[in-house]
């Protein structure tokens, strides 16, 4: 089985996050599905197989599936259009959240993502605790979304992760407005044995809506301000977040399971 690395969310290898693409012809079991996303030790491994209506994509972290990713999403149709079927310039994928189609408009692949509704929840002791400083306002959707004051603050934070694990929602993010970018963010997953997501496209399904209606714009150029880095495009249309960036190939191997 052909396995690729595709680091997503930037023009170089060993920027953005590494997703690792299992192109397979029969489903694996489960089991052994995880067993491969723990010995890969990434963030995400997708798994993927040729449908007639597209392809079915799953997403596994080394604490479990997932019902979204995007960086493994881009990863995926990345090597879907460059090394599988390289005449086709988008890719539908039916998945856990429903289809989602991946557009290529140059060097940049495009992705249709459901948005979550983030409903303001009241800053905490425990939040504070868990992140190092006390956010300015939280709110929950699928994940945990803090505010913070800065800039610097976003991207000198450290936080407790046995107390993360503590807090509502399956992910923390925090954010704050940028100074080169429209927002910095940071994203963190201990739930799901991954401490630090280096560029989190599922959590941008949370911070992009945020500052789109905060700052009042139809677009934004979002930084994810790991030690990796990784640049995001997104907008919103018709309820659901536009979510770009590039791709860079790492990787191609064979699996011998």
């Amino acid at each position: 089985m052909l396995q690729y690395v595709v680091d997503a969310f930037t023009d170089r290898i060993f920027g953005g996050n590494p997703a690792a693409v299992c192109v397979m012809d029969q489903w694996l079991p489960d089991e052994l599905m995880m067993s491969i996303t723990i010995e890969n030790n990434l963030s995400e491994t997708a798994f993927t197989i040729k449908e007639k209506d597209g392809y079915r994509l799953r997403w596994f972290t080394p604490g479990g599936e997932i019902d979204l990713c995007g960086h493994a999403t881009l990863g995926t149709a990345f090597v879907i259009m460059n090394y599988l079927e390289n005449d086709v310039n988008s890719v539908t994928f039916n998945t856990m959240s429903g289809p989602i189609t991946v557009v290529r408009n140059g060097d940049l692949y495009e992705m249709d993502f459901p948005a979550y509704e983030l409903q303001p929840v009241e800053v905490t002791d425990q939040m504070a605790e868990a992140i190092g400083v006390r956010p300015l306002a939280a709110y929950i959707g699928r994940d945990l979304l803090c505010i913070l004051d800065s800039e610097e603050a976003v991207r000198n934070n450290t936080p407790d992760m046995e107390k993360v694990k503590a807090l509502d929602g399956l992910l923390l993010h925090t954010t704050a407005e940028g100074s080169k970018y429209s927002c910095v963010s940071r994203s963190f997953a201990p739930k799901l044995k991954v401490p630090e997501d280096p560029v989190c496209g599922s959590g941008h399904c949370h911070i992009a809506p945020y500052w789109l209606d905060k700052l009042g714009v139809d677009s934004i150029v979002a930084y994810q301000a790991s030690r990796r880095g990784g640049v995001l495009y997104c907008r919103m249309e018709q309820g659901r977040v536009r979510m770009s960036g590039k791709a860079a190939l790492y990787s191609k191997a064979e699996l011998f399971i």
